[in-house]
Protein backbone atom coordinates (compact mmCIF):
# COMPACT_ATOMS: atom_id res chain seq x y z
CA UNK A 1 0.00 0.00 0.00
CA UNK A 2 2.60 2.44 0.64
CA UNK A 3 5.56 3.38 -1.06
CA UNK A 4 7.86 2.37 0.87
CA UNK A 5 7.80 3.76 4.40
CA UNK A 6 11.05 2.17 5.30
CA UNK A 7 12.75 5.28 3.71
CA UNK A 8 11.25 7.91 6.15
CA UNK A 9 10.47 8.59 9.49
CA UNK A 10 6.81 7.15 10.00
CA UNK A 11 5.33 9.27 12.78
CA UNK A 12 7.00 12.22 13.49
CA UNK A 13 4.75 14.93 15.27
CA UNK A 14 1.94 12.40 15.55
CA UNK A 15 1.06 12.24 19.28
CA UNK A 16 1.18 16.27 18.88
CA UNK A 17 -1.25 15.68 16.07
CA UNK A 18 -4.55 14.62 17.47
CA UNK A 19 -5.63 17.94 18.21
CA UNK A 20 -9.45 18.46 17.09
CA UNK A 21 -10.26 20.45 14.25
CA UNK A 22 -13.42 22.68 13.66
CA UNK A 23 -14.12 23.13 10.39
CA UNK A 24 -17.57 22.62 9.60
CA UNK A 25 -18.93 20.00 7.14
CA UNK A 26 -21.63 17.17 6.49
CA UNK A 27 -21.46 13.83 9.22
CA UNK A 28 -20.40 10.46 7.85
CA UNK A 29 -22.78 7.75 7.73
CA UNK A 30 -22.74 4.38 6.22
CA UNK A 31 -25.95 5.05 3.89
CA UNK A 32 -24.06 8.05 1.95
CA UNK A 33 -24.19 8.51 -2.07
CA UNK A 34 -20.50 6.30 -2.51
CA UNK A 35 -21.67 3.01 -0.78
CA UNK A 36 -24.78 2.54 -2.96
CA UNK A 37 -22.65 0.34 -5.56
CA UNK A 38 -24.48 -2.91 -4.75
CA UNK A 39 -22.09 -5.42 -6.75
CA UNK A 40 -24.80 -7.38 -7.51
CA UNK A 41 -25.85 -8.80 -10.93
CA UNK A 42 -23.78 -10.84 -13.92
CA UNK A 43 -22.62 -7.43 -14.96
CA UNK A 44 -20.75 -6.31 -11.83
CA UNK A 45 -20.09 -9.71 -10.25
CA UNK A 46 -17.15 -9.71 -7.22
CA UNK A 47 -15.08 -13.06 -6.94
CA UNK A 48 -12.17 -13.81 -5.24
CA UNK A 49 -10.48 -16.53 -6.71
CA UNK A 50 -7.02 -18.75 -6.17
CA UNK A 51 -4.53 -19.39 -8.69
CA UNK A 52 -1.91 -22.46 -8.16
CA UNK A 53 1.29 -21.06 -8.09
CA UNK A 54 5.03 -22.65 -7.75
CA UNK A 55 6.42 -24.18 -4.93
CA UNK A 56 7.81 -21.20 -2.69
CA UNK A 57 8.42 -23.72 0.41
CA UNK A 58 5.87 -21.79 2.83
CA UNK A 59 3.68 -23.65 4.69
CA UNK A 60 0.96 -26.05 3.41
CA UNK A 61 -1.83 -23.99 1.57
CA UNK A 62 1.38 -21.13 0.75
CA UNK A 63 1.57 -22.20 -3.13
CA UNK A 64 -1.04 -20.15 -4.19
CA UNK A 65 -2.09 -16.45 -4.99
CA UNK A 66 -5.72 -15.02 -5.13
CA UNK A 67 -7.37 -12.29 -7.14
CA UNK A 68 -10.27 -10.35 -6.47
CA UNK A 69 -12.23 -10.07 -9.55
CA UNK A 70 -14.63 -7.24 -10.43
CA UNK A 71 -16.76 -6.66 -13.76
CA UNK A 72 -17.99 -9.14 -16.31
CA UNK A 73 -16.00 -12.39 -17.34
CA UNK A 74 -17.34 -11.44 -20.59
CA UNK A 75 -14.58 -8.50 -20.60
CA UNK A 76 -12.13 -8.70 -23.27
CA UNK A 77 -9.79 -6.39 -21.59
CA UNK A 78 -8.78 -7.00 -18.33
CA UNK A 79 -6.98 -4.88 -15.87
CA UNK A 80 -4.49 -6.57 -13.42
CA UNK A 81 -3.68 -4.43 -10.70
CA UNK A 82 -0.52 -4.84 -8.25
CA UNK A 83 -0.99 -3.84 -4.45
CA UNK A 84 2.02 -1.12 -2.69
CA UNK A 85 4.28 -2.18 0.21
CA UNK A 86 1.93 -3.60 2.35
CA UNK A 87 -0.95 -3.36 0.82
CA UNK A 88 -3.38 -6.56 -0.74
CA UNK A 89 -6.13 -7.19 -3.27
CA UNK A 90 -8.76 -4.92 -1.35
CA UNK A 91 -7.01 -1.39 -2.49
CA UNK A 92 -8.34 -1.59 -5.63
CA UNK A 93 -11.79 -3.21 -4.82
CA UNK A 94 -13.65 0.66 -5.36
CA UNK A 95 -11.46 1.97 -8.15
CA UNK A 96 -12.31 -0.99 -9.91
CA UNK A 97 -16.18 -0.46 -9.02
CA UNK A 98 -15.62 2.90 -10.51
CA UNK A 99 -13.79 1.72 -13.55
CA UNK A 100 -16.14 -1.35 -14.43
CA UNK A 101 -18.99 1.18 -14.08
CA UNK A 102 -17.05 3.42 -16.51
CA UNK A 103 -15.72 1.03 -18.87
CA UNK A 104 -18.42 -1.91 -19.38
CA UNK A 105 -15.87 -3.78 -21.80
CA UNK A 106 -13.03 -4.09 -18.88
CA UNK A 107 -12.33 -6.52 -15.72
CA UNK A 108 -10.24 -5.99 -12.95
CA UNK A 109 -7.85 -8.08 -11.28
CA UNK A 110 -6.39 -7.26 -7.95
CA UNK A 111 -3.49 -9.10 -7.35
CA UNK A 112 -3.02 -10.72 -3.52
CA UNK A 113 0.31 -11.67 -2.94
CA UNK A 114 1.08 -15.61 -1.59
CA UNK A 115 2.37 -14.23 1.45
CA UNK A 116 -2.20 -13.53 2.18
CA UNK A 117 -1.55 -17.13 3.18
CA UNK A 118 0.00 -15.93 5.82
CA UNK A 119 -2.67 -14.09 7.89
CA UNK A 120 -4.91 -15.27 10.49
CA UNK A 121 -7.85 -13.25 9.56
CA UNK A 122 -10.78 -16.14 10.89
CA UNK A 123 -11.28 -13.70 14.11
CA UNK A 124 -13.08 -10.93 11.12
CA UNK A 125 -15.83 -13.67 10.95
CA UNK A 126 -16.89 -13.72 15.09
CA UNK A 127 -18.72 -10.89 17.02
CA UNK A 128 -15.49 -10.07 18.46
CA UNK A 129 -12.30 -8.86 16.59
CA UNK A 130 -10.97 -7.10 18.83
CA UNK A 131 -10.92 -9.52 21.52
CA UNK A 132 -9.27 -12.26 19.18
CA UNK A 133 -6.55 -10.35 17.80
CA UNK A 134 -6.01 -7.85 20.68
CA UNK A 135 -6.13 -10.43 23.58
CA UNK A 136 -3.71 -12.89 21.46
CA UNK A 137 -5.79 -15.28 20.44
CA UNK A 138 -5.01 -15.42 16.97
CA UNK A 139 -2.47 -17.51 15.24
CA UNK A 140 0.75 -14.82 14.59
CA UNK A 141 3.17 -16.11 12.28
CA UNK A 142 6.94 -16.32 14.51
CA UNK A 143 9.82 -14.92 12.44
CA UNK A 144 11.74 -17.70 13.05
CA UNK A 145 10.14 -20.22 12.05
CA UNK A 146 9.53 -18.21 8.89
CA UNK A 147 13.16 -18.65 7.22
CA UNK A 148 11.03 -19.72 4.12
CA UNK A 149 10.16 -15.80 3.43
CA UNK A 150 14.09 -14.94 3.18
CA UNK A 151 13.57 -16.41 -0.52
CA UNK A 152 10.38 -14.46 -1.02
CA UNK A 153 11.69 -11.84 -3.25
CA UNK A 154 10.97 -10.12 -6.38
CA UNK A 155 12.04 -13.19 -8.56
CA UNK A 156 9.16 -15.31 -6.46
CA UNK A 157 6.40 -12.52 -6.83
CA UNK A 158 7.01 -11.54 -10.78
CA UNK A 159 7.08 -15.89 -11.44
CA UNK A 160 3.63 -15.59 -9.26
CA UNK A 161 2.29 -12.88 -11.49
CA UNK A 162 2.69 -14.49 -14.41
CA UNK A 163 0.71 -17.11 -13.69
CA UNK A 164 -1.96 -14.37 -13.08
CA UNK A 165 -1.44 -12.39 -16.29
CA UNK A 166 -1.17 -15.73 -18.48
CA UNK A 167 -4.94 -16.33 -16.52
CA UNK A 168 -6.20 -13.33 -17.35
CA UNK A 169 -5.24 -13.42 -21.18
CA UNK A 170 -6.66 -16.66 -21.75
CA UNK A 171 -4.18 -17.62 -24.08
CA UNK A 172 -3.96 -14.77 -26.14
CA UNK A 173 -7.79 -14.10 -26.11
CA UNK A 174 -8.31 -11.28 -24.20
CA UNK A 175 -5.95 -7.79 -23.56
CA UNK A 176 -4.79 -7.33 -20.50
CA UNK A 177 -3.34 -3.93 -19.17
CA UNK A 178 -0.88 -4.33 -16.23
CA UNK A 179 -0.18 -2.01 -13.86
CA UNK A 180 -0.22 -0.82 -9.63
CA UNK A 181 -0.13 1.36 -6.68
CA UNK A 182 3.50 2.69 -5.43
CA UNK A 183 5.42 -0.58 -5.40
CA UNK A 184 3.12 -2.11 -6.90
CA UNK A 185 3.68 0.10 -9.93
CA UNK A 186 7.41 -0.80 -9.42
CA UNK A 187 6.94 -4.39 -9.68
CA UNK A 188 4.81 -4.37 -12.96
CA UNK A 189 7.77 -2.06 -14.76
CA UNK A 190 9.78 -5.12 -13.21
CA UNK A 191 7.44 -7.53 -14.43
CA UNK A 192 7.40 -6.01 -17.79
CA UNK A 193 11.54 -5.96 -18.45
CA UNK A 194 12.11 -9.35 -17.05
CA UNK A 195 13.02 -12.13 -19.04
CA UNK A 196 11.16 -14.94 -18.60
CA UNK A 197 13.48 -17.80 -20.07
CA UNK A 198 13.80 -15.68 -23.39
CA UNK A 199 10.52 -14.17 -23.25
CA UNK A 200 10.92 -10.50 -22.39
CA UNK A 201 7.82 -9.57 -20.06
CA UNK A 202 6.57 -6.81 -21.84
CA UNK A 203 5.20 -9.13 -24.92
CA UNK A 204 2.21 -10.18 -22.13
CA UNK A 205 0.46 -7.08 -21.90
CA UNK A 206 -1.16 -3.91 -24.32
CA UNK A 207 -0.41 -1.16 -21.85
CA UNK A 208 1.17 -0.34 -18.66
CA UNK A 209 -0.56 1.77 -15.79
CA UNK A 210 1.57 3.25 -12.82
CA UNK A 211 -0.07 5.31 -9.89
CA UNK A 212 1.85 7.09 -8.01
CA UNK A 213 5.06 4.55 -7.98
CA UNK A 214 7.15 3.40 -10.50
CA UNK A 215 11.37 3.29 -11.66
CA UNK A 216 14.27 5.68 -12.17
CA UNK A 217 13.98 7.47 -9.31
CA UNK A 218 9.98 7.70 -9.24
CA UNK A 219 10.08 7.79 -5.39
CA UNK A 220 13.33 11.01 -5.13
CA UNK A 221 10.35 13.39 -4.40
CA UNK A 222 9.40 11.73 -1.15
CA UNK A 223 13.34 13.20 0.37
CA UNK A 224 14.22 9.73 0.97
CA UNK A 225 15.88 7.95 -2.03
CA UNK A 226 15.59 4.26 -2.49
CA UNK A 227 18.08 2.25 -0.36
CA UNK A 228 20.15 0.26 -2.87
CA UNK A 229 23.72 1.16 -2.24
CA UNK A 230 26.09 -1.58 -2.50
CA UNK A 231 27.07 -1.63 0.91
CA UNK A 232 22.81 -0.75 2.47
CA UNK A 233 22.45 -4.08 0.13
CA UNK A 234 25.10 -6.29 1.74
CA UNK A 235 24.27 -5.14 5.37
CA UNK A 236 20.39 -5.59 4.67
CA UNK A 237 20.90 -9.07 3.36
CA UNK A 238 22.56 -10.02 6.21
CA UNK A 239 20.27 -8.83 8.14
CA UNK A 240 17.76 -11.39 6.28
CA UNK A 241 20.02 -13.88 6.33
CA UNK A 242 20.41 -13.53 10.23
CA UNK A 243 16.25 -13.88 10.52
CA UNK A 244 14.69 -10.46 10.05
CA UNK A 245 13.10 -11.93 7.15
CA UNK A 246 10.14 -9.36 7.52
CA UNK A 247 9.84 -5.89 6.67
CA UNK A 248 9.24 -4.06 10.15
CA UNK A 249 8.82 -0.52 8.93
CA UNK A 250 5.06 -0.13 10.17
CA UNK A 251 6.16 -1.09 13.86
CA UNK A 252 6.96 2.43 13.83
CA UNK A 253 3.40 3.75 13.47
CA UNK A 254 3.30 3.00 17.11
CA UNK A 255 0.33 -0.05 17.47
CA UNK A 256 2.69 -2.80 18.11
CA UNK A 257 5.82 -4.74 18.03
CA UNK A 258 5.14 -7.72 15.30
CA UNK A 259 5.65 -7.67 11.97
CA UNK A 260 0.96 -7.80 11.98
CA UNK A 261 0.38 -5.55 14.44
CA UNK A 262 -0.29 -2.18 12.90
CA UNK A 263 -2.15 -3.88 9.64
CA UNK A 264 -4.24 -5.68 12.50
CA UNK A 265 -5.34 -2.34 14.11
CA UNK A 266 -6.55 -0.58 10.89
CA UNK A 267 -8.32 -3.50 10.04
CA UNK A 268 -9.87 -3.63 13.17
CA UNK A 269 -10.75 0.32 12.73
CA UNK A 270 -12.66 -0.24 9.52
CA UNK A 271 -14.29 -3.35 10.59
CA UNK A 272 -16.13 -1.12 13.73
CA UNK A 273 -16.76 1.52 11.35
CA UNK A 274 -18.00 -0.36 8.81
CA UNK A 275 -20.50 -2.30 10.97
CA UNK A 276 -20.74 0.46 13.11
CA UNK A 277 -20.08 4.01 12.40
CA UNK A 278 -22.15 5.93 15.14
CA UNK A 279 -21.09 3.92 18.00
CA UNK A 280 -18.82 4.53 20.91
CA UNK A 281 -15.46 3.53 18.99
CA UNK A 282 -14.66 -0.29 20.95
CA UNK A 283 -10.39 0.38 20.15
CA UNK A 284 -10.21 3.89 21.83
CA UNK A 285 -9.22 2.31 25.03
CA UNK A 286 -6.80 0.07 24.11
CA UNK A 287 -5.03 2.25 22.14
CA UNK A 288 -1.50 3.26 23.52
CA UNK A 289 -1.56 6.83 25.15
CA UNK A 290 0.51 8.46 22.79
CA UNK A 291 -2.51 8.18 19.64
CA UNK A 292 -5.37 7.40 22.02
CA UNK A 293 -7.49 10.65 21.33
CA UNK A 294 -8.12 12.62 24.41
CA UNK A 295 -11.93 12.93 23.96
CA UNK A 296 -14.06 10.17 22.97
CA UNK A 297 -15.06 9.49 19.35
CA UNK A 298 -16.93 7.33 17.70
CA UNK A 299 -15.83 4.03 15.49
CA UNK A 300 -15.66 6.39 12.20
CA UNK A 301 -13.90 8.69 14.31
CA UNK A 302 -11.43 6.59 14.99
CA UNK A 303 -10.62 5.23 12.22
CA UNK A 304 -10.56 8.86 10.52
CA UNK A 305 -7.87 10.11 13.26
CA UNK A 306 -5.99 7.02 11.89
CA UNK A 307 -6.07 7.78 8.48
CA UNK A 308 -6.53 11.59 7.83
CA UNK A 309 -3.58 13.60 6.83
CA UNK A 310 -4.81 16.21 9.33
CA UNK A 311 -3.86 14.16 12.17
CA UNK A 312 0.14 14.20 11.09
CA UNK A 313 0.67 10.77 9.33
CA UNK A 314 2.88 10.88 7.01
CA UNK A 315 1.56 11.29 2.82
CA UNK A 316 2.10 7.80 1.87
CA UNK A 317 -0.35 6.62 4.58
CA UNK A 318 -2.90 9.21 4.43
CA UNK A 319 -5.90 10.70 2.93
CA UNK A 320 -7.97 13.78 2.87
CA UNK A 321 -11.09 12.24 4.55
CA UNK A 322 -12.15 15.31 7.08
CA UNK A 323 -12.37 15.52 10.92
CA UNK A 324 -13.38 14.87 14.31
CA UNK A 325 -17.14 17.10 15.00
CA UNK A 326 -16.37 19.97 17.20
CA UNK A 327 -18.87 19.26 19.84
CA UNK A 328 -20.77 15.97 21.47
CA UNK A 329 -20.17 13.75 24.15
CA UNK A 330 -18.99 11.20 21.94
CA UNK A 331 -17.06 12.65 18.69
CA UNK A 332 -18.24 11.94 15.14
CA UNK A 333 -16.56 11.98 11.99
CA UNK A 334 -17.08 15.13 9.82
CA UNK A 335 -16.33 14.50 5.99
CA UNK A 336 -15.14 17.57 4.27
CA UNK A 337 -12.32 16.32 2.18
CA UNK A 338 -12.59 14.30 -1.29
CA UNK A 339 -12.37 10.75 0.74
CA UNK A 340 -15.14 9.63 2.81
CA UNK A 341 -14.36 8.00 5.61
CA UNK A 342 -17.64 5.60 4.40
CA UNK A 343 -15.60 4.47 1.77
CA UNK A 344 -11.90 4.13 3.73
CA UNK A 345 -14.49 1.93 5.70
CA UNK A 346 -15.86 -0.39 3.24
CA UNK A 347 -12.67 -0.98 1.71
CA UNK A 348 -10.71 -1.33 5.42
CA UNK A 349 -12.79 -3.44 6.79
CA UNK A 350 -12.26 -6.07 4.79
CA UNK A 351 -13.17 -9.93 6.02
CA UNK A 352 -11.43 -12.95 6.18
CA UNK A 353 -11.06 -12.17 2.74
CA UNK A 354 -9.54 -9.92 0.93
CA UNK A 355 -8.28 -7.64 3.09
CA UNK A 356 -6.31 -3.99 2.46
CA UNK A 357 -3.32 -4.75 4.31
CA UNK A 358 -1.00 -7.17 3.64
CA UNK A 359 0.37 -8.91 7.12
CA UNK A 360 4.04 -10.17 6.53
CA UNK A 361 5.98 -8.44 3.85
CA UNK A 362 9.10 -10.03 3.13
CA UNK A 363 12.32 -8.18 3.46
CA UNK A 364 14.19 -9.11 0.78
CA UNK A 365 11.36 -8.10 -1.49
CA UNK A 366 12.07 -4.50 -0.13
CA UNK A 367 15.49 -5.08 -1.12
CA UNK A 368 14.85 -6.18 -4.42
CA UNK A 369 12.64 -3.53 -5.58
CA UNK A 370 14.86 -1.16 -4.27
CA UNK A 371 17.31 -2.13 -6.61
CA UNK A 372 14.79 -2.71 -9.34
CA UNK A 373 14.80 1.55 -9.15
CA UNK A 374 17.64 2.16 -11.78
CA UNK A 375 15.90 -0.09 -14.19
CA UNK A 376 19.14 -1.72 -15.84
CA UNK A 377 20.22 -4.94 -15.78
CA UNK A 378 23.26 -3.78 -13.52
CA UNK A 379 26.02 -5.66 -11.47
CA UNK A 380 23.95 -5.45 -8.30
CA UNK A 381 20.86 -6.53 -10.32
CA UNK A 382 22.02 -9.69 -11.41
CA UNK A 383 24.05 -10.83 -8.16
CA UNK A 384 20.34 -10.91 -6.70
CA UNK A 385 18.85 -12.45 -9.25
CA UNK A 386 16.61 -9.70 -11.09
CA UNK A 387 16.47 -10.80 -15.04
CA UNK A 388 16.03 -6.86 -15.56
CA UNK A 389 17.04 -7.31 -19.30
CA UNK A 390 14.04 -5.72 -21.81
CA UNK A 391 14.07 -2.34 -20.33
CA UNK A 392 14.95 -0.93 -23.88
CA UNK A 393 12.56 -2.99 -25.61
CA UNK A 394 9.09 -1.88 -24.07
CA UNK A 395 6.92 -1.01 -26.56
CA UNK A 396 3.23 -0.63 -25.37
CA UNK A 397 1.48 2.42 -23.72
CA UNK A 398 2.38 3.75 -20.71
CA UNK A 399 -0.11 6.08 -18.16
CA UNK A 400 1.06 7.47 -14.93
CA UNK A 401 -0.61 8.87 -12.40
CA UNK A 402 0.93 11.20 -9.26
CA UNK A 403 -0.46 13.06 -6.00
CA UNK A 404 1.92 15.41 -3.93
CA UNK A 405 3.35 12.20 -2.48
CA UNK A 406 6.65 12.68 -4.35
CA UNK A 407 6.89 16.33 -5.88
CA UNK A 408 6.52 15.55 -9.40
CA UNK A 409 8.80 12.66 -9.63
CA UNK A 410 6.48 10.05 -10.48
CA UNK A 411 5.98 11.67 -13.92
CA UNK A 412 9.18 12.65 -14.53
CA UNK A 413 10.61 8.94 -14.35
CA UNK A 414 7.74 7.87 -16.17
CA UNK A 415 8.78 10.50 -18.97
CA UNK A 416 12.44 8.83 -18.40
CA UNK A 417 11.24 5.58 -19.17
CA UNK A 418 9.34 6.45 -22.06
CA UNK A 419 12.39 8.02 -23.40
CA UNK A 420 14.80 5.56 -23.08
CA UNK A 421 12.06 2.71 -24.48
CA UNK A 422 9.92 2.06 -27.73
CA UNK A 423 6.74 3.05 -25.87
CA UNK A 424 5.22 4.37 -28.23
CA UNK A 425 2.81 7.40 -26.35
CA UNK A 426 3.30 7.90 -22.59
CA UNK A 427 -0.01 9.70 -20.85
CA UNK A 428 0.81 11.90 -17.82
CA UNK A 429 -1.78 13.10 -14.97
CA UNK A 430 -0.90 14.94 -11.77
CA UNK A 431 -3.07 15.96 -8.78
CA UNK A 432 -1.40 17.69 -6.01
CA UNK A 433 -5.06 17.93 -3.72
CA UNK A 434 -4.50 14.19 -3.40
CA UNK A 435 -2.35 11.97 -0.71
CA UNK A 436 -0.90 8.80 -1.59
CA UNK A 437 -3.72 6.96 -0.63
CA UNK A 438 -6.76 9.01 -2.18
CA UNK A 439 -6.60 7.76 -5.42
CA UNK A 440 -7.23 4.19 -3.73
CA UNK A 441 -11.02 5.14 -2.04
CA UNK A 442 -11.41 8.69 -3.10
CA UNK A 443 -15.24 9.16 -4.29
CA UNK A 444 -15.56 8.83 -7.86
CA UNK A 445 -16.61 12.45 -9.02
CA UNK A 446 -13.73 13.54 -6.82
CA UNK A 447 -11.29 11.03 -8.11
CA UNK A 448 -8.71 12.25 -10.52
CA UNK A 449 -7.45 8.89 -11.27
CA UNK A 450 -10.44 6.98 -12.23
CA UNK A 451 -11.05 9.94 -14.79
CA UNK A 452 -8.25 10.41 -16.47
CA UNK A 453 -7.53 6.81 -16.73
CA UNK A 454 -11.03 5.89 -18.17
CA UNK A 455 -9.72 7.45 -21.82
CA UNK A 456 -6.61 5.94 -21.49
CA UNK A 457 -8.06 2.60 -20.96
CA UNK A 458 -10.83 3.48 -23.83
CA UNK A 459 -7.99 4.01 -26.04
CA UNK A 460 -6.39 0.37 -24.90
CA UNK A 461 -10.24 -1.35 -25.94
CA UNK A 462 -10.18 0.89 -29.45
CA UNK A 463 -6.84 -0.25 -30.48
Amino acid sequence: MTGGLSRRSVIGGMVGGLALSSVAGTAWSSTGPDQRWSGEGPGHRERYVPLAVGAGGGPAGSDRVHVLKVGPDTAHTVLVMVPGMFGAANDFRLVARDLVAALPGIQVWSFDRREENLADRSGFTGADPAGYYLDGHYRSLDPAASGFAAGWGLARTLADLRTVVRAAGRGGGRRVVLGGHSWGATTAMAYAAWDFDGHPGYRDVSALVLVDGGVRGAFDGTGAPVQNAPEQVKERLAAINGGAVFDMTLSGVGLGARAESTQIWYQLAGWYAHRDPDGRSVLQPRMPDALRPGVPVTNAGLLGVLVDAGFGWPNDISVHSGHLADSGDVRGWVDTGITSIGRVATAYAGGPEPAVWQWYWPARLSVDLDVTDPYRDSESARSLGLRLRHAAGLDVPLYAFETSYAKGTIVSAAREVVANSRIPYGAYETDNGMNHLDPLFAAPSQNALTRTLVPFLSGVLLA
